[in-house]
C-alpha cells in the first residue's frame, strides 16, 4: 500500500509485459467493495490538507478529506471479485518488432486500436504477417502534471497537410542519443527526437488527464508548454505527500472519542444531525452514549476552530516540537493501543559522565511507539514540489500540483507503527553558536550557494523563489539537518536496522516563534505492522554519547576530502549549490530516509574539517 500513496499513484505511468498503463483517478478506484478499505483516523492532518488546498480549483478538496486505505482484497469468500483499481491503457501509440525482412532499426508506428484483437499485442501488417508491438517510448507532458501522446502526424507534417501514409521509428546508431532516432513517414517527411525538446515543438498543451479521463477544465498555463518524456523516466511522477507523527487524543475523554470517529463527525452540520449519526452507525453511537447532542456538537465545533491544546494546532509539526520537548517525563500512554508512548529521560541514563560532545544536547526522549500516517494529496511532473510554502516549516505542502480525482472527497493514505529518538538542542548553546564570527563566514558562504541557485534556474526558466525553502535556509536548519544524517548512518551500523529503513524530522521552529533559537531532531522507523516497534533505536539512547561520538569523528574526514571540504556552493550548479561540505561518502543517505532530498547539509556546520575550522557546533573553541 505504500507504493501506491508513494510511486505508483494516480497519474504515474507503470509498464507492464505487453503495455504501458497510467494508473486511474479515484474514481476509478473500486472502493465500493465490502472491506475493501479501511478509514485511516487523522483529523490534523485531514484539517490541514483542507485549509491549505481548498484554494486551488484544480485539487478540488472542498472540505476536510477522508483518509482511506488504498482497495485491499478482503480475503471474504463472499466477495466474488477482489477491488480493483482501473488502468487505462497509454501511451496509445506503439512501435512494431522487426521481422525478417523488414529493414533493421526501422520500427513501424501505430495505434493501440490498430492491434489484433483480443489480446492487441501484436499488428498485422499489408503482408499478413503479425508484428509484436510494444509503448513508444516516448510523450509528452507539462509542469501542471497534464499528460497526452505525442501527435506524431501533426509534428511531423508542420504544413497541415491530411497524409495518411506510414510513419516509422528509424534508429540509425546504437545509443540512446535523440539525434540517432529519427521519425519517418513514406511521404517523405523526417525528424529527429533532438528537434521535438525544442520549445513549443510539441504544440500547445491541451490539458489532457488520461488517469482522469477527460481534460482539466482550467486551460493550461505551464510556463513552458508541452515537453518531451521519456515514459519510464524519473521525472514522469514526483507524489505530493503529507506526513504527520500522530499525537495523544486529548485528555479530554469527549475529544477523544470523538476523534477516533472523525471521518464521520466531521460532516455534522447541527446538533440534530448527531441523532441521524448515532442510529445509522452503531460504533458512533456508543462512542457517545452518555453525552448529549448538544455537548457532542460544541466539542465538534471547536476541534474544528483549532482550539483545545498544542495537538490542534495548524503547523503538525510545531504541534510535534512542542510535545517531544515538552519536558514531560511520560508522553502518551504506554499502551498496546496507544497512538504515542515516549518519555524524557533523565539525563544522568544517557550523559553518565558529562561527555563534552553532549553539552549542546538540552534533552533525549525516547519514543518507544509512534504512528506515522502519509496521504497522497496530488503529484508533479519534471520538478519535485517546493519543500516548503510560505512561512510553515512543515510538511511541504503545495498547490501546484495535479489533482489525483474530479472532485476527490477521500485520500488515499497509509499509516505504519515504529518508534525512534527525539534529542533536543540547547538553545543556549544555538545561541551562543549562531553568535560566533566563524559561524558567520560560513553562513555567508553557504547564503551565496542560495543565491546560485536563484540564478541558476532563473537562467533555465525554472521558478526560483528563495521563499519556497523556507527554514530550511537557516544555519540551525542545516546544521541540525547534518546531524541527523549522521546519527542516521551512525545508529544504522549500531542497532541493525538498515540505513533505508531509518527517517528524520528536523524542528526548527520560525524565530518569531521565541526569542531564543530552538531545533530538534528526530530519529525514527515505521513499516506497516508492528516491524518498526522491535526496540532497536530506543536502546541507542543507553549508549548515545558512545553514538554520537563515533558519527562525529567519522566527519571530520571524509573520503572525498579535499575536494568536499572545499567545495564552494556559490560557484557549484543548481541543487549542488544548496549545500556545502556534503557528499556521498559523508553525508548523503538514502533518499526515502531525508525530507530535504539530500540537501541543505554541511559537516562544516558540526565539526572542523580540512577545509573551514570554527563553525562547528561540537567541539569548536
Amino acid at each position: 500500500m505504500s507504493q501506491v500513496v508513494g510511486v505508483f499513484g494516480p497519474g504515474a505511468m507503470l509498464d507492464l509485459p505487453e503495455r504501458s498503463v497510467v494508473v486511474g483517478g479515484l474514481e476509478r478506484w473500486d472502493i465500493h467493495v465490502p472491506g475493501a478499505f479501511r478509514t485511516i483516523e487523522e483529523p490534523r492532518l485531514a484539517r490541514l490538507l483542507h485549509q491549505r488546498l481548498a484554494g486551488d480549483p484544480r485539487l478540488g478538496v472542498d472540505r476536510p478529506p477522508d483518509l482511506r486505505t488504498p482497495p485491499v482484497d478482503p480475503d471474504d469468500r463472499r466477495v466474488t471479485r477482489p477491488p480493483a483499481i482501473e488502468a487505462p491503457v497509454f501511451p496509445q501509440w506503439f512501435v512494431c518488432d522487426a521481422i525478417n525482412g523488414d529493414m533493421p532499426g526501422r520500427r513501424r508506428l501505430v495505434r493501440f486500436a490498430d492491434l489484433k484483437p483480443p489480446s492487441r499485442k501484436e499488428y498485422v501488417a499489408e503482408d499478413g504477417k503479425c508484428r509484436r508491438a510494444s509503448p513508444v517510448r516516448f510523450v509528452c507532458g507539462c509542469t501542471r502534471g497534464h499528460l497526452q501522446d505525442i501527435e506524431w502526424r501533426r509534428i511531423l507534417h508542420a504544413d497541415g497537410s491530411a497524409c495518411r501514409e506510414q510513419m516509422w521509428l528509424v534508429d540509425s546508431g546504437t545509443s540512446a542519443d535523440p539525434r540517432d532516432t529519427r521519425v519517418v513517414c513514406d511521404c517523405g517527411q523526417s525528424l529527429t527526437l533532438e528537434e521535438l525538446f525544442q520549445p513549443g515543438r510539441l504544440g500547445p498543451c491541451r490539458g489532457e488527464r488520461p488517469w482522469i479521463g477527460d481534460r482539466d477544465p482550467q486551460p493550461c498555463d505551464a510556463p513552458k508548454g508541452l515537453n518531451l518524456l521519456t515514459r519510464s523516466a524519473t521525472n514522469t511522477y514526483f507524489p505530493q505527500v503529507a506526513t504527520v507523527i500522530s499525537l495523544p487524543p486529548s485528555e479530554d475523554e469527549l475529544s477523544r472519542r470523538i476523534e477516533q470517529h472523525w471521518s464521520v463527525l466531521q460532516k455534522a452540520r447541527s446538533a440534530d444531525w448527531l441523532d441521524i449519526a448515532r442510529e445509522a452507525n452503531a460504533a458512533v453511537g456508543a462512542a457517545l452514549e452518555g453525552y448529549t447532542n448538544e455537548e457532542v456538537w460544541a466539542r465538534i465545533q471547536a476541534l474544528v476552530a483549532g482550539v483545545g491544546g498544542a495537538d490542534q494546532a495548524k503547523d503538525p509539526r510545531l504541534a510535534e516540537f512542542e510535545l517531544f520537548s515538552s519536558g514531560r517525563s511520560l508522553i502518551g500512554e504506554n499502551s498496546p493501543r496507544a497512538l504515542l508512548h515516549a518519555e524524557t529521560l533523565a539525563r544522568h541514563w544517557w550523559d553518565p559522565e558529562g561527555a563534552p560532545e553532549l553539552h549542546g544536547i538540552a534533552a533525549l526522549v525516547a519514543v518507544h511507539r509512534l504512528r506515522e500516517v502519509s496521504c497522497l494529496y496530488g503529484f508533479t511532473r519534471f520538478e519535485p514540489a517546493a519543500l516548503a510554502n510560505d512561512d510553515l516549516e512543515d510538511i511541504g505542502l503545495a498547490v501546484e500540483g495535479a489533482p489525483l480525482g474530479r472532485s476527490p472527497s477521500w485520500l488515499p493514505a497509509v499509516e505504519s507503527f515504529g518508534e525512534g529518538f527525539f534529542l533536543l538542542l540547547d538553545p543556549d548553546a544555538l545561541a551562543a553558536w549562531l553568535a560566533r564570527p566563524a559561524l558567520r563566514d560560513r553562513a555567508q558562504v553557504l547564503e551565496a550557494g542560495v543565491s546560485a541557485w536563484e540564478r541558476v534556474r532563473r537562467q533555465r526558466g525554472l521558478q526560483a523563489d528563495r521563499a519556497t525553502l523556507g527554514e530550511r535556509v537557516r544555519p540551525e536548519y542545516v546544521m541540525a539537518h547534518s546531524l541527523a544524517h549522521a546519527l542516521m548512518t551512525e545508529v544504522a551500523l549500531d542497532c541493525g536496522y538498515p540505513a533505508s529503513a531509518l527517517k528524520e524530522r528536523i524542528y526548527v521552529p520560525p524565530r518569531d516563534m521565541s526569542d531564543r533559537p530552538q531545533a530538534g531532531i528526530l530519529v525514527y522507523t515505521a513499516s506497516a505492522g508492528m516491524q518498526g516497534t522491535l526496540g532497536g533505536l530506543v536502546e541507542v539512547t543507553g549508549r548515545f554519547a558512545r553514538v554520537l561520538r563515533s558519527a562525529l569523528e567519522r566527519l571530520a574526514l571524509c573520503s572525498g576530502d579535499p575536494v568536499c571540504a572545499d567545495h564552494e556552493p556559490g560557484a557549484a550548479d543548481e541543487d549542488r549549490a544548496l549545500h556545502g561540505a556534503a557528499c556521498h561518502g559523508c553525508l548523503l543517505v538514502a533518499e526515502t530516509s531525508c525530507e530535504s532530498r539530500n540537501l541543505h547539509l554541511d559537516r562544516a556546520l558540526l565539526v572542523d574539517t580540512v577545509g573551514p575550522e570554527g563553525a562547528g557546533f561540537f567541539y569548536a573553541d
